[in-house]
């Protein structure tokens, strides 16, 4: 074998440069002055005092200069000056953009040799040592590529491993190539070795030899010290200290002995019993080697709290491999497993937490499109729960408490291990100063999330207790017991029938919409008056009543009286009276208690909150064997009930508290049925929950599954986010025609004998487009009647043929046949190619009825011509198999019920995305917010901008509007994949600029010479979920805006960014370039939809003044939510046109108003 890779790595050392090439090596000439290395830590940054203590060993005539990526933010002259004068570059880590952008030109003009280590691809190319280069996209040469593929193990996702082992056994064969190129790659390798094992004697080693062959006046290639080795991948514990245990097993055989035991009591640590949950804990083995004390305050601060660790560090792009080959779990190890498994150095272990972020595949450096199916695969297999808890590297402590996780730092922590189906989200900590510092009350949370979802697992189905939350909202309307798009009451049936069938004990015999109607019966605001003790007979009565046929209650109550004309025995009435006193140990400081005692005095104790006549907050509900079915408290007050939402500094009401508080206390799991509750609305952080946010601290440690349309990933994010909810996604309702009725079906009607040229006819069709509300939405009746008659009919059917939602669908229920069928011809609508409505009826109907065999031998004879997958067919085929395994809804409950692994899917349009959401029952995530938006979003985003400036300008006499408001949802954005945003870049003038892994890094001013046009203003309405989901979309748009008003050299003409900007700096506006306007950060919503529905208003201003005043917040790179109102008021005065990309089955365009 070692014959084989010499062969091997002569061939290729030789192609490295011409055959014919030999050359002396080069010599510096000596220099009077000292010489300098320059080096810049990125991701690492905790790194740069040691980095800076290591500089002084190298040698007396030369200076390391230490910097973090910090520094080239706020120290841009003292960095440049210093690549300036550099003789070598070290860089590692370097990923944001804007100073990837920064550094390019600066070390590329570094003369000497430029280390590179896991940088964006834009630097990585300038790699040089002697005559070793990586030239044109940042990768290796071919012949080295083509040597990384014999260290692999043949698996795509195992070439970053291949590529570390390639550091440890490349320098050593190298040394037998005599080729000068083959020396200098050898010398990289050795190099980055050094560097990638870290620590500081390896660093030193590294600078050392670096300066001493590469800077040093009279260079000399000597043979590298030794490099002092830590193993790849390990295992650790704070009470073996400096000893590193080669296997999982291996540290479990210790862990579990005597010596470790007699280690703990020594010390007086505690460690948790034998039968603690075991939770494999991946960490940074960069952190371990440089002795991070967070690393090992986190496993001692585990096994106080109860849970058994296994600490492994890796490099981080292997983590997969960990997974894999030395992890398991107690129903993997009765199932088959990969060649790779090594069972005697493997661990069972309880569930996963990855401290490190990114994907599961590849870490830092990894491929979401090539890893994916991977992790979903591996984690499947072991079906633990996967969480993701880290500290902040890339954010102190001081940001995170006053803005949350933002920019870069939440695709770490959140968007990219969402892909994996990660779960519970923690911050852990983050950096002060340079140093990892933990949040041990966040340590508790993770320990708490993990024991009780363990213990859900661990606890027989028969006994586990589970909350089934349903939603009232708007009040005293009928509405408890619904939700979006889902039927609740029939949804309830399924659910109890297979919790029945899985051994949970969860009676059936009362329906679901028996169900329902006891539970809005205890929400009267009468019988909660009542107070608590006569709740029992209140029901009791009502379901009398509806046996006596009293039309004034719900006839379903009925079903609460047996056969024995008594008071069902399978079910109880929940009554609890609460005082004050009984929430206080639900909340977590003095300081919540004291804001929920000021925020809800004596004048808000009504019974529509929950508060009976006797002063008492009633909690009350349902419960059928071990199932609680009760309804989320509201929010607000009478005539307000979303008031909470919309005011940051208030609290829930005390009786919201007291319901979370029972499910917390008596429930092992809770599920929110439908779309959507409020708790993960709640105050507190937007993102990265601390101990003072209200969804964080009511729903602790419990379980939360959460039932939710697959559809609408934007709000769903903030359930999974903010409400540590494992989403399972269900599928919308089937969809229908509209069809044409009343004015429309007269219009209808009459079109059909038209008579263009008969003016009573004409003034007929007139009258009826005004009645039917489409005089907007056709031409202007002119000289051509033909040609307007035939307008108003391809409108009308356009109105006639629009799908929508049709009905309510059970949670768990496919399609049936009609259902299909409706929902393939709405998904092959105007494609092209797509199958005739006799093939698709086909494909419906499917095999093995003798009448329909003829058309199936044609079906088949089609499959034979056009093979299956590549045809629009076959993806008719595959989806309708995708529908029908919507019953895996009800599945996937059970398994996250069961603490299992629920597998990821992304959320959004059924209809545009087909196969990439289906099937349904998946933990749902949105995109990467990273590349938004797409190239094909920005294409249509483009032309929807194009044809809203026609329109205006044929409106106007050939004039460009100088301002457009352009509103954004967060919804319509990921469905769409940000066409909202790429309406908004062509209007100014943008485009977007990526970099080489297809992240947008940049929106980047189109020349007016090109563009042809002026820049339009755009005024940009963000809602809250847009704002908190897509920040670094907010950041890079806020740029673009004020690098467009700072174009000196453009006329304010062609330029009306630019010209308003400085019509408000004459005004004395502060950042007159603000352009991006929400609610103040960390609410949500207009309130405009609230004063409507509650009549407080008068005339259509009140509503303007309402949207105004709560959108007046400007949010860009240095502002986080200021008051902009005299910004607002002056770009609203300009604006000609209003404009919102809308991504509906009943409308999916551009709505533009003038």
């Amino acid at each position: 074998m070692r014959i084989k890779l010499l062969l091997v790595f002569s061939s290729l050392a030789w192609s490295l440069v011409p055959p014919a090439t030999t050359r002396t090596r080069r010599r510096l000439q000596a220099a009077p002055t000292e010489r300098e290395i320059v080096l810049i830590s990125g991701f690492e940054s905790f790194n740069c005092a040691l980095y800076e203590k290591c500089a002084q060993s190298v040698a007396a005539d030369v200076k390391v200069s230490v910097f973090s990526d910090r520094d080239v933010q706020s120290r841009k002259e003292d960095v440049a000056a210093a690549l300036a004068r550099a003789d070598a570059f070290v860089g590692s880590l370097l990923f944001d953009y804007d100073d990837v952008e920064w550094l390019v030109p600066r070390v590329q003009n570094v003369k000497g040799p430029r280390l590179v280590f896991e940088c964006a691809t834009e630097l990585m190319e300038f790699n040089r040592v002697g005559g070793f280069e990586m030239k044109g996209g940042g990768g290796p040469p071919p012949a080295v590529k083509a040597l990384l593929s014999k260290f692999g193990s043949g698996r795509e996702e195992d070439k970053l491993q291949g590529y570390l082992k390639m550091l440890k056994i490349g320098p050593q064969l190298l040394k037998f190539i005599p080729n000068d190129t083959a020396q200098d790659l050898r010398s990289w390798l050795e190099l980055y070795r050094f560097w990638n094992e870290g620590g500081q004697e390896n660093v030193e080693s590294m600078l050392r030899v670096l300066f001493e062959r590469h800077v040093a006046p009279v260079p000399r290639f000597e043979a590298a010290p030794t490099v002092v080795e830590t193993p790849g991948i390990g295992c650790l514990h704070p009470l073996a200290p400096g000893r590193y245990f080669l296997s999982p097993r291996e540290y479990l055989d210790w862990r579990l002995s005597a010596d470790a035991a007699a280690a703990a009591t020594a010390a007086g640590a505690e460690l948790a019993p034998a039968e603690a949950p075991r939770v494999a804990v991946l960490l940074f083995r960069k952190h371990v080697i440089t002795k991070q004390p967070y690393v090992w305050e986190l496993i001692s601060q585990m096994e106080a709290e109860g849970l058994l660790p296994v600490p492994i560090f890796i490099n981080g792009v292997e983590a997969h491999t960990i997974v894999r080959d030395v992890l398991t779990s107690v129903k993997e190890e009765a199932g088959t497993r990969e060649t790779s498994y090594r069972p005697q150095d493997a661990a069972s272990v309880d569930a996963i937490v990855n401290t490190i972020g990114f994907p599961l595949v590849g870490g830092p450096a990894g491929s979401m499109e090539a890893g994916r199916g991977v992790a979903e695969g591996l984690l499947g297999s072991m079906d633990v729960p996967y969480y993701v808890a880290a500290p902040l590297l890339l954010q102190d402590m001081a940001s995170w408490r006053q803005s949350g996780v933002t920019g870069l730092q939440s695709v770490v922590l959140y968007a990219l291990p969402e892909l994996d189906g990660a779960v519970d989200a923690v911050v852990l900590g983050a950096l002060e100063g340079d140093d990892i510092v933990l949040e041990p009350e966040r340590v508790v949370k993770l320990c708490s999330r993990v024991a009780r979802r363990v213990q859900l697992r661990n606890t027989p189905a028969r006994d586990r207790k589970v909350g089934l939350v349903l939603y009232g909202f708007p009040p005293n309307v009928g509405a408890v017991g619904t939700a979006a798009l889902l039927n609740v009451p029939r949804s309830l049936d399924a659910i109890l029938h297979t919790l029945q069938n899985a051994g949970y004990d969860a009676p059936t015999g009362l329906s679901g919409e028996a169900l329902v109607a006891g539970v809005a019966w205890l929400c009267r605001p009468d019988v909660i008056n009542g107070g608590a003790a006569r709740m029992i007979t209140s029901l009791e009565a009502a379901a009398r009543r509806a046996q006596a046929g009293d039309p004034n209650v719900a006839e379903a109550l009925r079903e609460f009286i047996d056969e024995a004309d008594t008071f069902r025995g399978d079910v109880t009435v929940i009554a609890d009276a609460r005082s004050g006193d009984d929430i206080g140990d639900t909340l977590t400081t003095k300081e919540m208690r004291a804001r929920l005692d000021a925020c809800w005095g004596a004048k808000d104790r009504e019974p529509a909150l929950g508060c009976s006549a006797d002063g008492t907050y009633v909690v009350s509900g349902l419960q059928v064997g071990n199932v609680f079915v009760g309804c989320q408290p509201l929010l607000g007050v009478e005539g307000d009930p979303m008031r909470l939402l919309f005011e940051r500094d208030l609290t829930p009401h005390p009786q919201y508290v007291s319901f979370y508080d029972r499910l917390d206390k008596r429930c092992d799991a809770v599920v929110h049925v439908g779309m959507h509750g409020t708790v993960e609305w709640l105050p507190g952080q937007a993102l990265g929950n601390d101990k003072e946010s209200w969804s964080d601290v009511l729903l602790g440690g419990l379980p939360n599954l959460y039932l939710y349309a697959a559809n609408n990933p934007s709000e769903s994010i903030l359930a999974k986010r903010r409400g540590y909810a494992t989403l399972v996604s269900y599928l919308s309702p089937p969809y229908a025609r509209a069809g044409t009725y009343g004015v429309l079906a007269e219009l209808k009607e009459l079109l059909v004998d038209a008579d263009a040229d008969d003016d009573a006819f004409l003034a007929e069709v007139d009258e009826l487009v005004a009645k039917a509300a489409l005089e907007k939405e056709v031409p202007t009746r002119g000289a051509d009647g033909q040609a307007w008659v035939a307008a108003v009919r391809a409108r009308v059917t356009e109105v006639e043929n629009r799908l929508f939602s049709s009905g309510l669908r059970a949670f768990g229920e496919a399609p049936d046949a009609d259902g299909t069928a409706a929902f393939l011809e709405a998904y092959f609508d105007g494609v092209e190619d797509a199958p005739s409505s006799e093939a698709l009826a086909a494909v419906v109907r499917g095999g093995g009825e003798s009448e329909e065999e003829g058309v199936l031998d044609a079906l088949r004879g089609l499959f034979f011509e056009q093979p299956e997958d590549d045809s629009t067919l076959g993806e008719a085929q595959k989806l309708k198999l995708a529908l029908s395994q919507s019953t895996e809804e009800l599945s996937s409950l059970v398994t996250g019920l069961d603490g299992g692994y629920v597998a990821p899917k992304p959320g959004g349009d059924v209809l545009r995305d087909g196969l990439g959401v289906l099937p349904t029952g998946r933990n749902t995530y949105a995109l990467d917010p990273y590349r938004m938006p797409s190239k094909s979003a920005f294409r249509r985003g483009a032309l929807a901008a194009e044809r809203v400036l026609d329109q205006h300008r044929a409106a106007n006499g050939g004039a460009y509007p100088e301002t457009v408001a352009v509103t954004m949802w967060g919804l319509d954005a990921i469905k769409t994949k940000g066409e909202s945003v790429a309406m908004a870049l062509a209007l100014v003038g943008a485009k977007v600029v990526a970099e080489g892994t297809g992240r947008v890094a940049r929106f980047e001013l189109i020349p007016l010479e090109e563009l042809g046009r002026p820049r339009v203003d755009v005024l940009a309405s963000l809602s809250g979920i847009f704002r908190d989901t897509f920040e670094n979309v907010v950041l890079l748009l806020d740029d673009l805006f004020e690098r467009c008003a700072a174009a000196a050299d453009e006329p304010v003409e062609m330029n009306y960014v630019r010209k308003h900007a400085l019509d408000l700096e004459a005004q004395g506006a502060e950042r007159p370039a603000a352009r991006l306007f929400s609610n103040p950060a960390g609410d949500y919503g207009s309130m405009v939809n609230e004063r409507v529905g509650s009549g407080e208003w008068d005339e259509s201003s009140a509503l303007g003044d309402t949207w105004a005043s709560r959108n007046a917040f400007s949010y860009g790179r240095s502002d986080k939510g200021s008051n902009r109102a005299d910004v607002l008021q002056s770009l609203l005065a300009t604006t000609e046109r209003v404009v919102q990309e809308i991504d509906s089955v009943e409308c999916t365009r551009a709505v533009s108003c003038a």
